[in-house]
């Protein structure tokens, strides 16, 4: 992990392998959520991967100031220009699949193309996002997994500075997403999108269901969508090899 200061606003970075660059943008999870599928994306693109962390996620520091999806893209967009980057591919998942698309509409010539995974963000008549705040631990992983007793998490069993984590994660996504987690005019917007996108999801996500995605990629000129078999909400956790190979299909 490295820090660096964009535009005032500290940010806390992993790098990791060398190569063409990839940017991979976390979820409501925090960090951890991509971190175990860094070294598997680095190694089967031969990509350097760079893992921002969104301010106020895992005890990073937030100025008052940043509170859109927007502005997190905004950020991000200075980001690759700081690093003098182009061709990039950018990867992201449940809210920084939002963050992605936002980054997308920028124009920001630094960005080669996009990977939106299971990814929040648009409002689809008849296919809404799970209410994610109403949802308890066991109801969270029931929605999000195809085998959810493979990632359930007791909360009794952690320990204080895990709750704490688990808090902020949960404040900060209600800072930036809101509620619903949407926003009512980005569908529309996306038809601004000019770079290659590919739309990725799990078959068995019923945080936004296939409907919501398939909606998702034909918002957005040409994109591809591909659908993964006992999937849900977080390939990158329970598919990574999937998840790997089928960006790597579309980055090469």
């Amino acid at each position: 992990m490295s820090g660096m200061i964009i535009d005032s606003v500290p940010l806390t970075l992993s790098d990791v392998g060398t190569g063409a660059p990839v940017l991979l943008l976390h979820g409501g999870g925090g960090p951890a959520s991509v971190a175990p599928f860094v070294p598997l994306l680095a190694d089967r693109l031969g990509a350097r991967v760079l893992v921002p962390t969104h301010p106020g996620f895992a005890g990073a520091e937030r100025p008052d100031g940043l509170t859109t999806v927007r502005e997190l893209a905004a950020l991000y967009a200075r980001l690759l220009d700081e690093l003098d980057l182009d061709e990039v591919t950018v990867v992201g998942n449940s809210i920084g699949g939002w963050v992605a698309q936002e980054l997308a509409l920028l124009g920001s010539t630094c960005v080669g193309r996009v990977v939106l995974v299971d990814s929040v963000g648009v409002e689809v008549p008849g296919h809404p996002v799970a209410d994610f705040f109403a949802l308890t631990f066991p109801e969270l992983a029931r929605l999000s997994y195809h085998d959810p007793e493979r990632f359930r998490i007791d909360p009794d069993a952690l320990p204080p500075e895990g709750h704490a984590v688990l808090a902020a994660n949960r404040a900060v996504l209600a800072v930036y997403a809101g509620a619903g987690m949407t926003d009512p005019t980005l569908l529309a917007r996306l038809r601004g999108v000019e770079v290659p996108t590919l739309v990725v999801w799990g078959e068995d996500d019923r945080i936004a269901d296939p409907g919501y995605g398939r909606a998702l990629a034909a918002a957005i000129p040409g994109a591809q969508f591909e659908l993964l078999s006992r999937t849900g909400h977080l390939p990158q956790l329970e598919s990574p090899e999937l998840l790997a190979d089928v960006v790597a299909r579309f980055a090469r």
